[in-house]
């Protein structure tokens, strides 16, 4: 075989599958978290044009990156994958920098369907990968002898990576219009607390039923042509109890090394091996290769993955449901907001978004990696079971090393380099102990997974987060409000309702300021003269209080609107005023002009009445 040919370790699936992974897990991320301002920091004009220099710009860079270098599988990976975190990193950047999501978000339908908006985001991203694999084609082409156009090249790319984004993508679409026809018994029990279990159940249906044939589909995999290998890889699987169609993966034009398994229900299961494999081993190598491939069915691996993406979902809510009212109870949010300057709600959404998009890189790459390489190591264990020895896999092995570039002891961080997967097979071919210590290895990792993530379950369910420190809520509006200001956009209707919050949390001298910065604002407002006049009417603080001021501001606030609760302002007014007779008329203009509310203004008049009578009352 050519010694250029590409190559990973072992019987696994790519390795640039994992990889990208993260790279898309993060860029959905950045763009669930992002929300659309309702006006872009920098103007269109100016935004569009820096965004075609970013994509020129990282054009330009990947051409640099691919000029230089020898033709080889191990350097084309390499190049492909630091351009592809610039590609993540640059859009990023562009998405908060230029406030793409502001742009996209006429795609949603105002609000109706997200993920079109979302699906928006993805295009832009994609249009950085476009860009990358142009430039990268024609180092492609004398790697893997295999000629494409530039958009036959992109079509392909898209396709291998689709198979990651469908999920959520389809999830999202699906969630998204159920929301939108608004079917009120299935909101009810999406918001139950049975909700959660809902969303998951469709996620593993969907990952049971249409996922599998879907990837086969994109992925252009067909069935191994019949003839004698054929005949005796099926038979194999027969023997180990095994049901699956096996299918050819043409992974890289066919010549990587590699073998998968997929799908979890029998009838809709793959076996997948690609040319270059079948071409490269023995038949007892290949029956080690396939062994290895059954022991993940066996050990039920393809369904802990499943519940692994369920664990990341619970950690990333353990992470995210308390930080709203950690950062906004917090002294040092409120000084940053100040140093920095900017709007406080865009700082929020970044120390919202930065602690789950660092656990995320910390769950797949370290726990979900952990994982996924004993769970590799695992599968290669079965061979014992199904052969007797690991003679067969142990070759495999070796003869991959080689054809891949002496890749023995490359490592990475979902698979134990090829080395020290054939040190440990060797290791329990002396001393069969080691299997069975590997097995309770995973089971008691899997326990005490299983374990953290039922705890937190449970203090998520006892604890009440809901509760913001006394006064944070406040701190943060007027945050948001002082922010308006400075940029000398200050909006009466702003000061309004944070005159109405703080009166609601009985700070009433605070109040009192924010409607006056709102009568200031808004000198004709109907409801600005009449929540203040309210409030100097009936204050608890009886220092606060200006029946003189409240009579002139509520009677300013009819002229601009006669309506029955600003009558009743100025009913209150006058009686505070000591115009008793005034007041009552005012109320029951109120219930002439208000009918629907007249049960509280008649209930104003005969407490006014009885108010009266009364010794000292009037």
């Amino acid at each position: 075989m050519n010694g250029r040919q590409p190559a990973r370790p072992g019987c696994q699936q790519n390795t640039m599958f994992y990889t990208n992974l993260l790279y898309f897990l993060v860029v959905i991320f950045a763009l669930a978290t992002d929300q659309a301002p309702a006006r872009p920091s920098l103007p269109p004009l100016l935004a569009l044009p820096l965004l075609s220099l970013a994509y020129a710009g990282y054009f330009f860079v990947c051409g640099q990156v691919f000029a230089r270098g020898g033709a080889v599988a191990r350097e084309y990976f390499a190049r492909e994958r630091l351009l592809s975190i610039m590609a993540v990193g640059t859009f990023i950047v562009c998405l908060h920098g230029l406030d793409l999501k502001y742009y996209l978000h006429p795609l949603s339908l105002d609000g109706r369907l997200p993920v079109l908006e979302n699906g928006g985001g993805l295009v832009l991203f994609f249009g950085f990968l476009s860009l990358l694999w142009i430039k990268a084609r024609p180092l492609y082409q004398q790697v893997f002898q295999r000629v494409h156009t530039a958009l036959s090249f992109i079509v392909a790319n898209i396709r291998a990576n689709l198979p990651i984004l469908l999920p959520w993508l389809l999830i999202s679409l699906l969630f998204d219009l159920l929301a939108l026809f608004n079917v009120p018994g299935l909101q009810r029990l999406l918001e139950s607390p049975w909700g959660d279990l809902v969303l998951f159940a469709v996620f593993v249906f969907f990952l049971l039923i249409f996922f599998p044939p879907l990837v086969r589909l994109l992925w252009d995999c067909r069935p191994v042509p019949a003839g004698p290998l054929r005949t005796m890889m099926e038979r194999f699987c027969r023997e180990q109890g095994f049901s699956a169609e096996i299918l050819l993966w043409p992974l890289f034009e066919g010549q990587m090394l590699t073998a998968g398994v997929m799908g979890i229900i029998p009838r809709l299961r793959y076996l997948l091996v690609t040319p270059a494999l079948l071409n490269a081993l023995t038949w007892d190598e290949l029956k080690a290769v396939l062994a290895h491939e059954i022991g993940h069915v066996k050990k039920k691996h393809l369904l802990l993955y499943v519940f692994l993406f369920l664990g990341f979902s619970i950690f990333a809510g353990a992470t995210a449901e308390p930080l709203p009212f950690f950062i906004l109870g917090s002294d040092w949010f409120y000084r940053m907001v100040d140093r920095l300057r900017v709007a406080p709600e865009a700082v929020l959404a970044v120390l919202l978004a930065l602690p789950v998009l660092l656990l995320m890189l910390l769950y797949f790459r370290y726990l979900f990696g952990y994982f996924i390489r004993n769970f590799e190591r695992q599968a290669d264990l079965h061979v014992f079971k199904a052969l007797g020895d690991s003679s067969g896999l142990i070759n495999s092995f070796e003869k991959i090393a080689v054809l891949g570039g002496n890749i023995r002891d490359q490592k990475s961080w979902h698979h134990f380099g090829i080395g020290e997967r054939i040190d440990f097979l060797q290791a329990c071919e002396r001393d069969r102990t080691h299997i069975r210590r590997h097995d309770r290895k995973v089971a008691f990792s899997l326990l005490l997974y299983f374990l953290v993530v039922a705890g937190i379950v449970g203090v998520l369910g006892a604890m009440d987060f809901r509760k913001l420190p006394a006064g944070a809520e406040i701190r943060y509006i007027e945050a948001v409000v002082a922010h308006k200001v400075r940029q000398g956009t200050e909006d009466g209707l702003l000061f309004l309702l944070l005159g109405d919050l703080l009166q609601e949390k009985k700070m009433e001298a605070r109040a009192i300021a924010a409607y006056e910065s709102a009568l200031r604002l808004k000198p004709t407002n109907p409801d600005v003269h009449n929540n203040l006049a309210w409030l100097l009417a009936t204050a608890h603080d009886v220092s606060l209080r200006d029946p003189a001021r409240a009579v002139a501001l509520a009677r300013r606030a009819v002229a601009f609107k006669e309506a029955g609760y600003i009558l009743d302002t100025l009913a209150v007014a006058l009686w505070t005023a000591g115009s008793v007779q005034e007041a009552l008329a005012m109320e029951r203009r109120a219930v002439e002009i208000d009918p629907d509310n007249a049960v509280y203004y008649l209930a104003q008049i005969r407490k006014m009445e009885q108010m009266a009578d009364s010794p000292g009352g009037g």
